[in-house]
């Protein structure tokens, strides 16, 4: 348990009953964001959301991650929830998070599938179609974070790109985190600060709500760009490398823009109430790529 933002939520509702809770944040430098010799940035997994928002640090060289972080959910929820535990929230997905039967759940179908799937996933979905709600993760994705994984002492490093799971290999879970294990760590490389980078998250209330659509971009100091897309698949979803390189060429005019935005979206296949979150990610793939050109 982080801030138990997610947890206590999910026993309310039934979908977790565990005997006993053991509370992170009480760990030794849980929560320490520290610049390193070697130019990262080691974050705590039980840091508060809020605090990584307005680090220094985090806001001069890695500021997709602060206005990442700056879009989670309302104030008193970014004073609250850590970072570990925003990462490994559960999917809002009305049939999961309601108790009825579904993949999550133990079930074996989806009912999204020929239901309520307005804010489901267009790309990489089946046979559970739940987009993952973290903020976060999209801007740490594009800035090729790592994971530090901590169990009774053992430690291991995932990438944040293979952080989560696609459905059609664990239906009933979103992450690699297997059982006792937890997130003690995000590490930001330095490759990845500075440059050009940004966050922007559509949503159908201006106040708080969760992404319809996101994107987190960044063009490295070595001139290599990185595009992900929240809201659209069970996990952040990075755009094809070949239409990165694209635009990582620059001098980009609007026709151009607009069919590279295409391209991106090519095997996007929407189910029969959300279709028009293909039109979003494409109006954000537009707008990052002209941050990205200019």
């Amino acid at each position: 348990m982080g801030g138990g933002t997610d947890l206590l939520v999910a026993m309310g509702e039934g979908l977790a009953a565990p005997t006993a809770l053991v509370d992170l944040r009480a760990a030794a430098g849980a929560d320490v964001i520290a610049p390193q010799p070697d130019g990262t940035l080691r974050i705590g997994g039980a840091a508060r959301v809020h605090d990584v928002a307005h680090h220094p640090a985090v806001r001069e060289r890695w500021p997709a991650l602060a206005q990442a972080c700056e879009a989670v959910g309302t104030p008193t929820l970014r004073h609250m929830g850590t970072m570990g535990g925003n990462l490994c929230q559960r999917p809002r997905c009305w049939y999961f998070r309601r108790g009825i039967s579904c993949y999550k759940s133990g079930g074996d179908a989806c009912p999204a599938v020929d239901g309520e799937n307005q804010y489901l996933a267009i790309v990489d979905g089946g046979p559970c179609h739940a987009v993952h709600p973290s903020d976060p993760a999209v801007a740490l994705t594009a800035l090729e974070a790592t994971v530090e994984i901590t169990r009774q002492g053992a430690v291991r490093w995932v990438p944040m790109a293979g952080f989560y799971v696609k459905p059609h290999e664990h239906p009933d879970r979103e992450t690699v985190l297997e059982p006792g294990e937890f997130v003690s760590a995000i590490v930001l490389p330095d490759h990845s600060a500075g440059g050009t980078q940004g966050y922007h998250k559509l949503m159908q209330r201006e106040a708080w709500d969760f992404a319809l659509a996101s994107i987190a971009w960044a063009r490295y100091a070595s001139g290599d760009v990185r595009m992900v897309l929240g809201g659209v698949a069970p996990a952040p979803w990075r755009v094809n490398p070949s239409v990165e390189e694209d635009v990582a060429s620059g001098g980009l005019d609007d026709d151009s823009i607009a069919s590279l935005a295409e391209r991106a979206l090519y095997d996007a296949r929407p189910l029969s109430k959300n279709g028009y979150k293909v039109e979003l990610a494409a109006s954000l793939l537009r707008q990052a790529m002209r941050e990205l050109s200019g």
